[in-house]
C-alpha cells in the first residue's frame, strides 16, 4: 500500500503530460518545437514543496501566455515520487477534454523538469470562494456540472482522480471550469480497484481512510464535499488534526448540519454522493443528470459551451495574473546537488 496524503490547502500546482511537439497556433498554424530558453517568465502563480508554477510567454509575444510548472528533481527523488510523476505524465498524455487543462510540452534541465500548460487566468475556485464567502445555488450547479463532465471523461477511461477540491478547479477566460493537478490520479487495473492511501485530508472517502481498497466512486464522495463547500463556504467534516477529521468523516454525512439556505434538492444530492457504502453512491453521468437538483440545468448547452456561465472573470490581457494570489515574492530555493535513485526516471520529459 502506498501513502500519499496532502494536508488541507496545499499551494497550487498545474498538471502536465507526456512530451511531444507543441502545436503552435499562429498566423499560419505552424508547428514548432519550443525550447525552454524561448520562454519568458512574467510572474509566479503558485508555489509548493515540489516547485512552482510560473506565468510565461514566448519571447516578446504578449498576446498569449502559458503556465509553466517547474518541479525540483532533487525533491522528487528525495520523497521517492518518481513513479507518481511518471504516472501523472502517462495519464495526461491520454486526455483531451474541454473540462481539463490542456498540456503542450515538457522540458528538463540538470535540476528541474518542466511542463508547459494552458493557463486559465480566471483563477482557482478556492481563491474565488474565499472572496465570495459561498456560491449561489445557480453558480454551484454550473461549477459542479463542469467538474462532473471532467470526472466522467476520466472514469470512462478507468481513471480515478482522487483529489477533487476547489483549488484544483480553475476558470478559463469564458468562465468555464477546468480540472487541474493529476498528482493523485491513477489508471485502474482490470479489477478497477486500488489500495493507495491518498488524497487531501478533509475530502478523503471512508474506504480510503479504512484502507479497504477503492475505485472511481471515491470521486463521487469528493463531489459531495465540494458541493457542500461551494454552498456554505465551509467543510462538512472538520477537526483539529487528521485523526479528528477522519473520525468525523467515518461518523457519516447524516451527522452534518446543513445551513437553512441550502435547498432540499442540494442536500439530497450531497447525501447521495456521500453515502458511506460506495455501491450506494450517486455515480455516472446519466444518473446524476436525472437527479432533481439538476432538473433545470441544460447539460447539452454546457457541453456545447453555449451555457452562460455565472461569472465571466475580469482579464485585462493575456498576461493579467490579478485573479491569482501574488506568489512572486516566494523564494525559489537553489536545487540540491546530487541525487540518488534511478537517474533516468525523467527520460520522458
Amino acid at each position: 500500500m502506498g501513502v500519499l496524503v496532502r494536508q488541507i490547502r496545499p499551494k497550487r500546482t498545474l498538471p502536465f503530460k507526456k512530451r511531444h511537439k507543441m502545436t503552435w497556433i499562429g498566423d499560419n498554424d505552424k508547428q514548432k518545437s519550443l525550447k525552454l530558453d524561448d520562454l519568458k517568465v512574467i510572474t509566479t502563480l503558485g508555489t509548493g514543496g515540489f516547485g512552482r508554477v510560473n506565468l510565461v510567454q514566448i519571447g516578446d509575444d504578449c498576446s498569449r501566455s502559458f503556465a509553466l510548472k517547474k518541479l525540483k528533481k532533487s525533491h522528487i527523488v528525495a520523497t521517492k515520487n518518481e513513479k507518481n510523476v511518471k504516472e501523472e505524465l502517462r495519464i495526461l498524455s491520454q486526455l483531451n477534454s474541454d473540462f481539463i487543462v490542456e498540456f503542450y510540452q515538457t522540458f528538463r534541465d540538470d535540476h528541474n523538469v518542466y511542463m508547459l500548460m494552458e493557463c486559465c487566468l480566471g483563477g482557482d475556485l478556492w481563491t474565488i470562494l474565499q472572496k465570495e464567502g459561498s456560491f449561489s445555488n445557480t453558480t454551484t450547479q454550473f461549477y459542479t456540472a463542469c467538474a462532473i463532465e471532467a470526472l466522467e471523461y476520466l472514469h470512462f477511461r478507468n481513471i480515478v482522480f482522487r483529489d477533487l477540491k476547489p483549488e484544483n478547479l480553475v476558470l478559463d477566460a469564458q468562465g468555464y471550469v477546468k480540472l487541474i493537478d493529476f498528482g493523485f490520479a491513477k489508471k485502474l487495473g482490470i479489477d478497477g480497484r486500488t489500495t493507495t492511501l491518498c488524497g487531501t485530508v478533509h475530502y478523503m472517502a471512508p474506504e480510503i481512510i479504512r484502507n479497504e481498497g477503492h475505485d472511481i466512486r471515491v470521486d463521487s464522495w469528493t463531489l459531495g464535499i465540494v458541493m457542500f463547500e461551494f454552498l456554505t463556504g465551509d467543510l462538512p467534516f472538520g477537526g483539529e488534526n487528521s485523526y479528528a477529521i477522519f473520525k468525523n468523516i467515518l461518523a457519516g454525512i447524516d451527522t452534518v448540519d446543513f445551513p437553512e439556505n441550502v435547498t432540499t434538492s442540494a442536500i439530497s444530492i450531497i447525501k447521495s454522493f456521500c453515502q458511506e457504502d460506495p455501491c450506494k453512491r450517486l455515480a455516472g453521468i446519466s444518473a446524476i443528470r436525472q437527479h432533481k437538483y439538476f432538473n433545470d440545468f441544460d447539460w447539452d448547452a454546457l457541453v456545447a459551451r453555449t451555457h452562460i456561465p455565472p461569472v465571466v472573470p475580469k482579464i485585462k490581457n493575456a498576461t493579467d495574473s490579478s485573479n491569482f494570489v501574488d506568489c512572486s515574492s516566494d523564494e525559489d530555493e537553489t536545487p540540491s546537488e546530487g541525487m540518488s535513485g534511478d537517474m533516468d526516471w525523467d527520460a520522458d520529459f
